[in-house]
């Protein structure tokens, strides 16, 4: 049986009542939506001079009942133990039907499994999920489908109203009695909250979880008192150590030195590689090691960027402290030296997943991008992308800033292992289309480099500087040659198991449940 093709008949017969906007995705089409549609409540309570409160009396007053849509961020990746905190108190209160939208979920998340079974959540919306709630939903043991969302995507549905958030749960490092809060003070420090920001706006109410209480007013507000309904003192909301788990490699292998290698020679051939041009770096080892060959070119160029976004490690704090980067505008840290950045360094600010990828504000961050090194787990002649199910078709990965990066900058560079394991990584058709072909502008592998015949211009710029390419047939064609092809997986079309939305709320594609 063939894929089902997504029409907007098959969606709205298949699709009603998922939480998601029944529009298949039109690469040339732009969509738009209603910018900020989606605002807190804003009753008046009277003065309020304390808002400290236990976190049952603050869901009790929040108005939290069955059947309605709670937040949460992952600030705080594998260190993660708010969430855990929270749901123990709604299965207490025996709130049933709840929607769950997590910026991502990590393996700290797992328990949210047997929560499902329970009847407490019947829904979650998300950038991704991994580890053993993968492979709980991936099984098709959630009735409603996952809503996969990019980091920009998710900020364009909040504020617009597509994700109505009724209770935000936002953990902070840091807060005051008031909710003036950050995730850069105190023993559990995250970092920036950009995630949270959009949550902490729009939700009907807003609850600040601390291990910290400080002195009023806080000295650094990430988010604002007036966006805050209650502040909840708890032990303890994570783990500093954990921010570091998951998507954060560093790597000796000599295969991805050469990839690093090759994303080199795509940036510095460029003609965008000169002073104040501005990058974003992704978490894989490759491009974390494509780094120390580009800070060579740079001091012998004497090419100073602009600045340097996104998720941030101790690599673009480096650049920084040695003057190669002007400024870092920071959605989350990946590590305690972007932490310890973040708070020192003026230069280095944080920004709000909206600021950072919303397509339909008035202008994000991303739309200024030089370039973007972004990571897969496969791609495909067309040059889709896929960073989300594995080759079992098991959900295993998040969207993060993967599209939203791609689609804005000026290259968009995806760098992968032509064969991983006893697999080819370029295959013919991507089990899962996260990232469109039509906005990935070059590939790079340890075999070489593809550039999209749509970037002709890339192509030209190329061949002068005597960079040699190659197709994605041609990595194909070299790896099934070594590994064979890989046998497909049987999927059951009957039964969905996650929907993936494009940045622009579309529907992208759809996860279906393997058989057997």
């Amino acid at each position: 049986m063939e894929k089902p093709i997504l029409t907007k008949e098959y969606l709205e017969k298949n699709f009603k009542n998922t939480g998601t906007n029944l529009v298949p995705y039109q690469p040339k089409e732009v969509r738009t939506s209603t910018f900020s549609s989606n605002l807190k409540e804003l009753p008046n309570k009277g003065i309020v001079r304390d808002k400290v409160v236990d976190l049952e009396t603050a869901i009790k007053n929040s108005g939290l009942q069955n059947g309605m849509t709670i937040s949460f961020h992952h600030h705080f990746r594998n260190g993660d133990k708010t969430v855990k905190v929270v749901m123990e108190v709604i299965k207490k209160l025996g709130i049933k039907d709840l929607t769950v939208a997590s910026s991502s979920f990590t393996d700290a998340h797992n328990f949210l499994g047997q929560y499902i079974k329970d009847g407490y959540v019947k829904a979650l919306q998300s950038s991704g999920c991994r580890d053993e709630l993968g492979e709980f939903i991936s099984a098709g043991n959630c009735e409603t489908p996952l809503i996969i969302r990019s980091h920009g995507g998710r900020a364009r549905a909040i504020e617009s109203g597509d994700l109505k958030i009724d209770v935000a749960f936002m953990a902070a490092s840091a807060s005051d009695c008031m909710g003036n809060a950050n995730g850069m003070m105190g023993k559990s420090r995250c970092g920036s909250l950009g995630y949270a920001m959009v949550d902490a706006q729009y939700a009907k109410t807003t609850i600040i979880l601390t291990d910290n209480l400080v002195e009023y007013p806080n000295s650094v507000i990430s988010i604002p008192q007036n966006h805050v309904d209650y502040v909840v003192e708890v032990d303890e909301i994570g783990d500093s150590k954990g921010i570091m788990s998951g998507a954060i490699r560093l790597t000796t292998n000599p295969k991805e030195e050469i990839i690093a290698e090759n994303i080199t020679k795509v940036i510095v051939n460029s003609s965008l590689f000169k002073n104040d041009f501005s990058i974003q770096m992704g978490s894989g080892g490759a491009s974390l090691s494509a780094v120390k060959y580009l800070k060579k070119h740079m001091i012998e160029k004497g090419v100073v960027a602009s600045y340097a976004l996104g998720g941030i490690t101790s690599h673009q704090v480096s650049m920084y402290k040695e003057g190669l980067v002007k400024r870092i505008l920071d959605t989350q840290c990946f590590d305690l030296a972007a932490v310890e950045s973040i708070y020192e360094n003026n230069d280095h600010i944080e920004i709000s997943a909206s600021m950072y990828a919303n397509p339909h504000n008035k202008s994000p961050f991303v739309n200024n991008l030089d370039f973007v090194i972004l990571s897969a787990l496969e791609v495909d002649i067309n040059f889709n992308v896929n960073v989300m199910t594995g080759s079992d078709g098991v959900i295993r990965g998040a969207s993060g800033g993967h599209s939203d990066t791609a689609e804005a900058a000026k290259i968009s560079i995806v760098c992968l292992p032509l064969i991983r394991g006893r697999m080819s990584c370029v295959v013919d058709k991507v089990n899962t289309i996260i990232t469109p072909g039509n906005t990935v502008d070059v590939i790079v592998t340890d075999f070489g480099i593809a550039v999209n015949p749509l970037r002709k211009d890339l192509l030209d710029e190329f061949s002068k500087a005597g960079v040699k390419l190659k197709s994605l047939q041609e990595m194909r064609d070299f790896a099934e040659g070594i590994v064979g092809k890989a046998k497909p997986i049987e999927w059951d079309y009957n039964r969905p198991v996650a929907i993936v939305e494009a940045r622009d709320g579309s529907v992208l594609d759809i996860i279906y449940k393997r058989k057997g």
